[in-house]
């Protein structure tokens, strides 16, 4: 199980974007995300008039492995570590491991 989901705001801690910020678009089998604006890579298009897409170079995001980001937590500006608790009244939460703040989503 994954800690991270789709729409969350993460930080990339390594890798040629290290220090960048997105949101989480999709998550993939083999613990691997898809970030907005994230380890993008250029793919040439072929034109297709009866859908409207144009052709050229575009960009793409490609994935990036889930351990290679952190959840950006609001307090500490910074990536954190995420674990999981169980509350008193029975609810699985995600929580950041340096404050013990529960992760809103």
């Amino acid at each position: 199980m994954l800690k991270i989901k789709k729409g969350d705001d993460v930080v990339v801690r390594t890798g040629k974007d290290k220090g960048k910020s997105g949101r989480v678009t999709q998550i993939l089998k083999d613990n691997k995300i898809l970030v907005e604006g994230i380890n993008q890579a250029k793919k040439s298009q072929k034109p297709n008039p009866n859908a409207g897409i144009t052709g050229g170079i575009i960009a793409k995001d490609m994935p990036i492995d889930a351990s290679n980001v952190g959840i950006y937590n609001p307090t500490t500006k910074k990536a954190d570590r995420v674990g999981f608790k169980v509350l008193e009244d029975g609810k699985k939460v995600r929580y950041f491991k340096s404050t013990n703040e529960i992760v809103d989503v």
